[in-house]
């Protein structure tokens, strides 16, 4: 019996001799896996059922998965024979550091015959741990690249499980998840496959038959690929309600350091004829009535934070010119994710930047709604973000001689100012006030913040309490009031997947 299977063990070492021998002899054939395992089975062909049950169990391995090389010594992993359950499943993942996938701003309704709809009301928004949106279903066409950005998780230098959806599959995934309300809407985004065309006619396919063979006329964002035919973006954004292209990186310098297939003309060229065709497509929406709508919900970006050494103060200037040229809908910063091995990527021995980039959050939200300019939040000489205050209570700090606001006078853009009032909250309070006197219990109820107002306000002439206008001293008093210190350690970056093995209701007792 020993002797039996001390000859299985030599002869197992010989048939993966030869099979190792016989896979590197296929790598720079075109021959399909099974007939190489079809061959290789002429040059094993052992008596016994241990030994034909390995080769067999081989196969069916090999079967599915094939290696190619492409040009430059590149080499890539190609799933093949995938359901659409295993291809959603690489996919999704893949998709999950674009961020840039809000769903506002659009007003597509439905003609009664489709399915969906997309008024403003029509998308329901779920938020993962970290902020970001999930309301849609976010995939990825296909995450086979030709480029190979050194930060991409789907560079062609990688070694990853790659897989393509076709058009038809897209389709029938939006539709069965919509009926089962899961997803209210599509993001759909795609590495770039053989060329910017092949992978933009693909996407324009995709919508194209949601749109008009299933009449799907809900939410879709779509990623226009930089380096595509302009026309081909163009009848894409007749059919999408948002398009996005991605900066990748806040200057050109970063971008030709660590995305050299890129460069920052061809990425601003599509942004700048989005931008012009929703300027001609409004004029034709006054003058014909029928004309279909170019990318109503407007375009989108997204910036990568700290894989550059870049400064808060370059960034959020790179966005303010974004939004005063090109009209931006929204730009969006991802904090930089280690995924790969790289001598030109920065360490994160703490992880990614996800304090930093909610400080460019709200920055970006004070230079959007409350009239704030990037030249007026930081200067050359601070150009960071304090790590301790947002960046509006920072402001007010360094600027105590417009403080106090009396709230009962101060017009609407001097309230928006005031730390602790938002826009709502400055709204209610100039309606309020002209029916009758202000108290800081109605300016509580109105939503005001006081924590953080008290001292930089009066009402009616007084104070809530007698507060020393330092510096010092309002700092001190602002970082005893926060409920968690931003010296604290920052939870580690989690993104929610539709494959999440932890349930909510794990914990519980089954109840029968």
């Amino acid at each position: 019996m020993y002797k039996k299977f001390l000859m299985h063990l030599l002869l197992f070492d010989f048939v993966k001799f030869i099979l190792i021998k016989r896979l590197q002899v296929h790598r720079f054939c075109k021959c399909s896996s099974w007939s190489f395992l079809t061959k290789t089975r002429k040059y094993v062909r052992i008596s016994g059922t241990l030994h034909l049950h390995f080769a067999e169990s081989y196969a069916i391995i090999r079967t599915n998965i094939r290696e190619r090389r492409f040009e430059k010594g590149r080499k890539m992993v190609i799933q093949e024979n995938l359901g659409i359950l295993d291809k959603l499943k690489i996919l999704s993942d893949a998709a999950k550091y674009d961020v840039a996938c809000t769903s506002s701003g659009s007003k597509r309704k439905g003609s009664g015959t489709g399915i969906g709809n997309c008024v403003e009301a029509g998308i329901c928004h779920s938020f993962s741990a970290d902020g970001r949106c999930i309301s849609l279903l976010k995939i990825l066409l296909t995450n086979e690249c030709a480029y190979d950005c050194k930060y991409c998780i789907n560079r062609c230098s990688n070694d990853v499980p790659r897989a393509t959806f076709t058009p038809e599959e897209v389709c029938q995934l939006t539709i069965e998840f919509y009926r089962r309300n899961y997803i209210e809407g599509l993001f759909l985004s795609s590495g770039v496959l053989q060329n910017p065309n092949y992978t933009m006619e693909l996407l324009y396919q995709t919508l194209c038959l949601l749109r008009t063979k299933y009449h799907f006329e809900g939410y879709i964002h779509v990623k226009a690929i930089p380096g595509a035919s302009p026309v081909l973006i163009e009848k894409t954004g007749y059919l999408a309600d948002r398009m996005s292209v991605n900066l990748e990186l806040p200057t050109a310098e970063g971008l030709k350091k660590l995305a050299p297939h890129k460069s920052r003309r061809t990425i601003l060229a599509p942004m700048r004829q989005i931008q012009t065709m929703r300027q001609e497509n409004q004029y034709d929406l006054t003058v014909y009535r029928r004309t279909s709508r170019f990318v109503p919900a407007g375009q989108s970006t997204q910036m990568i934070i700290g894989a550059t050494p870049e400064n808060d103060l370059q960034i959020i200037s790179v966005a303010e010119s974004l939004y005063q040229k090109f009209q931006i809908k929204r730009v969006f910063y991802s904090a930089f994710v280690q995924v790969n091995e790289d001598a030109a990527l920065p360490t994160l021995p703490g992880g990614p930047p996800l304090l930093r980039e909610h400080r460019l959050y709200q920055a970006d939200w004070l230079m959007r709604f409350y009239g704030f300019e990037a030249g007026e939040l930081l200067s050359e000489k601070r150009p960071n973000f304090n790590v301790f205050l947002d960046p509006k209570c920072d402001w007010a700090i360094g600027h105590l001689e417009q403080f106090p606001v009396e709230v009962t006078t101060a017009d609407y853009h001097t309230l928006l100012r005031v730390p602790g009032i938002g826009v709502k909250s400055a709204k209610r309070i100039v309606q309020a006030r002209r029916y009758g006197s202000l108290s800081f219990e109605s300016l509580k109820k109105m939503g005001v913040v006081l924590k953080r107002a008290i001292y930089f306000i009066t009402c009616s002439g007084r104070m809530y309490y007698p507060v020393r206008l330092e510096e010092d001293a309002i700092v001190r008093n602002l970082l005893a009031g926060e409920k968690q210190d931003a010296r604290m350690e920052v939870p580690k970056y989690h993104q929610m997947s539709l494959f999440d093995d932890t349930m909510p209701f794990a914990d519980l007792p089954n109840m029968r």
